[in-house]
């Protein structure tokens, strides 16, 4: 049954009235519930503000590299070492690695680029962050509901947003109600403010229902596949940031690593490829898997024990791709508007500052007692703060990338180390991209096969077991959250021109092609082990798979990620 249906047989919904919502408890959407409160208490309002987060708990969908720039934290809370933030661990040292299949070039330090360099930064797990973040938000009077996903934007016959619903509870996998079937709440706001991270699930459809990308650049991403390891003691180096290029990427493919020492003698460390790759018989995990057996990455963490496992995509296209974030009764912060700076691979610091600018916008509406309307100050605070010259700085960074891994490796050279050191703040041209990601394909039968090696068990894992560790669960008996417009195409499109590449970019073991009875194939979608990181959503070649979101608490349960 859709929802309109079940709304007629079972409804109405219930409703929560609130000054905001925030969808996602993420770093972007928690900064701006927290800026919300500082600012009402400064003023001596009242502004009520529920967050809404999918996930068990906070900071459990969470997950990052992570190497953390400050700056927006300490405008957040200049106190927060003293409020016992999570930062512990500052950098120590940089390492820029060029890869060959079997030998290293590290780079000069004089020569790695400012966008490389992390001193006053702190390596760190996101997740421990936004729990803490959620901790602070709580103590200044925000609504938290963890393990409720927002399912539905609710609009006002105007056409505004005037809220979410949560997710109907109690469907089984035909869709029909059971027994313990509960109709979702509707939570209405003043405000309602969306941070779901990179290609969120509203956030994707108010883009395209308000064209809130026109004239834009499509946005573009890569798939962060993440390891957390334990190692012996005799190998940890904390503060140590470790980045690679090269191998075992070929010169036409965008992609790299990142091996970050925390403290506690942890390593994290993990690939990031990015999705506008051709060959439809890559596989973003195997590459990650046979990048760790690099002499320069196996001497990081043999001998030790992978504790954690996860997988999330990241947008990659920066200011170009931002799209207009504000529309009428809400906006986008974040990941979910795509404000990483992809150059930096940092986006905690762009979420935190975004989520601030929103917050002063809303609190300065309520003030005036307007509500629903578009939040015009929130893009002006933008264009005027230091998060835009940052990203008007690295704007061409990923299109350089696009003309092939030497183009940008030079100019990324250029721009981020040559310019700066000329007295030039950012580069006086622009490069503009018109192509998606899920265009790149070429079909199998013009791309060379790919040959991975077997896991060892040791230092290179199959995707079960990987999933395992990632602590995925999700209630067996509901709709499968992944779905086809069209079931067809799987098998006579993707399967036929692409040999079926979704059994391959998914790093989760989610698709695969399995034979009928009669020797025929179909996809067998096991939804159960979905890590949330909607790469299928991306790359669907025919854009066939959507996303949406399953019942709420379900997913990954991130550890220390």
């Amino acid at each position: 049954m859709t929802s309109e249906e079940l709304v007629a047989q079972y409804g109405p919904r219930d409703s929560m009235e609130y000054d905001v919502v925030v969808v996602g408890g993420g770093p972007a959407g928690l900064s701006t519930a927290i800026r919300l409160k500082q600012l009402a208490a400064e003023k001596g309002q009242e502004i009520s503000v529920v967050v809404l987060e999918k996930g068990s708990e906070p900071g459990a969908h969470i997950l990052s590299g992570a190497v953390m720039d400050p700056r927006a934290l300490t405008e957040l809370f200049p106190n927060w070492k003293e409020l016992g933030a999570p930062l512990g661990q500052p950098v120590t040292g940089d390492q820029v690695l060029f890869l060959s299949d079997t030998g290293a070039k590290e780079t000069p330090q004089w020569l790695i680029p400012a966008c490389f360099h992390n001193h006053g930064n702190y390596v760190i797990s996101l997740g421990n962050v936004t729990k803490w973040l959620a901790q602070q938000a709580e103590a200044l009077g925000v609504e938290i509901f963890a393990g409720f996903a927002a399912a539905e934007v609710v609009y006002d016959e105007q056409g505004r947003v005037k809220g979410v619903a949560t997710g109907n509870v109690g469907l089984g996998k035909d869709g029909e109600p059971h027994d313990g079937f509960q109709l979702g709440m509707e939570l209405h706001g003043k405000y309602t403010i969306f941070a779901e991270g990179a290609r969120g699930h509203l956030g994707k459809q108010l883009i395209s229902k308000y064209q809130l990308d026109a004239g834009k650049d499509p946005q573009t991403y890569g798939i962060g596949i993440k390891e957390l390891w334990e190692v012996p003691a005799d190998k940890a180096k904390p503060g140590l940031v470790v980045h690679t290029a090269g191998w075992p990427m070929d010169s036409e493919t965008y992609g790299g690593g990142f091996l970050y020492h925390l403290e506690g003698n942890k390593v994290t460390l993990g690939f990031v490829v990015g999705l506008d790759y051709k060959n439809p018989w890559l596989s973003p995990f195997e590459e990650m898997q046979r990048w760790k057996t690099h002499p320069a990455i196996r001497q990081h963490i043999e001998g030790g024990k992978r504790l954690g496992y996860g997988a999330r995509a990241i947008t990659a296209g920066g200011l170009l791709s931002l799209p207009k974030q504000v529309f009428p009764g809400g906006a986008l912060v974040g990941c979910d508007a795509g404000y990483l700076n992809a150059a930096r691979i940092k986006g905690s610091h762009a979420a935190i500052k975004s989520g601030m600018m929103c917050a002063e916008a809303v609190a300065e509406a309520l003030a005036a007692g307007r509500q629903l309307d578009e939040l015009h100050a929130y893009p002006a605070a933008f264009e005027k703060s230091w998060l835009h010259e940052e990203l008007h700085q690295s704007r061409n960074f990923k299109t350089w990338f696009k003309k092939g891994n030497t183009v940008g490796t030079l100019m990324t050279g250029i721009e981020q180390w040559l310019l700066p050191k000329l007295g030039i703040k950012s580069p006086p041209w622009t490069l503009h991209r018109d192509q998606p990601d899920h265009t790149f394909l070429r079909p199998a039968a013009e791309m060379p096969k790919i040959s991975y090696p077997k896991p060892d068990g040791k230092l290179t894992f199959d995707r079960l077991s990987s999933v395992f560790v990632s602590n995925t669960n999700h209630e067996e008996n509901q709709p499968a959250h992944l779905t086809l417009k069209d079931n067809s195409v799987p098998v006579q499109v993707n399967l036929a021109k692409y040999a079926g590449p979704e059994s391959r970019y998914c790093p989760a073991g989610v698709y695969e092609f399995v034979k009928n009875e009669d020797n025929s194939e179909r996809l067998q979608i096991n939804a159960q082990n979905c890590v949330h990181c909607k790469t299928c959503d991306i790359k669907d070649p025919t854009q066939n798979i959507v996303w949406v979101t399953p019942e709420g608490g379900g997913g990954p349960n991130y550890a220390g990620m």
